[in-house]
């Protein structure tokens, strides 16, 4: 059970700095990038949901290694494990939408549950973020400095 806890916790270490370094990295480059206010919006938010992607990619890695390497359960209502259902399952999971035809089984539910947290706080720390710099944007569209 430690070694659950443990790599969890590794997970998620990384699925949050990942996500930290791309909205830090986003902010520096939205102001640098010579588009026109709403395309630098645009551009934030298909980052975002690459970035989402990559650590929804993330958790299904761990879900595939932990079930096919580590023995920590099953995802029932599969007929054969594969990294792709995985994927899916993880997508369910990270938004929060839940699941229903794939249901965790034994120690996986603790990265199952963990990952709908991480899901949660990073889509809605996204969500501010982009409120933040379409504030920005949208302002100075409307009233340009100078002008």
């Amino acid at each position: 059970m430690f070694l659950a806890y443990v790599i969890n916790s590794l997970v998620v270490v990384l699925v949050v700095a990942l996500h930290y370094e791309y909205l830090h990295q986003t902010s520096r480059y939205l102001s640098t990038v010579p588009l026109h206010p709403r395309f630098r919006i645009v551009l934030g938010v298909v980052g975002a949901l690459l970035a989402h992607a990559t650590e929804i990619w993330i958790f299904a890695i761990a879900y595939y290694l932990a079930i096919e390497h580590l023995d920590w359960g099953s995802l029932e209502g599969l007929d054969a494990l594969s990294l792709l259902d995985c994927v899916y399952y993880s997508f369910t999971v990270y938004t929060t939408l839940g699941f229903g035809d794939i249901v965790p089984q034994g120690n996986i539910r603790y990265l199952t549950g963990i990952e709908s947290l991480t899901g949660l706080v990073l889509i809605t720390w996204t969500a501010s973020f982009l409120y933040l710099e379409m504030q920005k944007y949208w302002d100075s569209e409307n009233h340009p400095k100078g002008g």
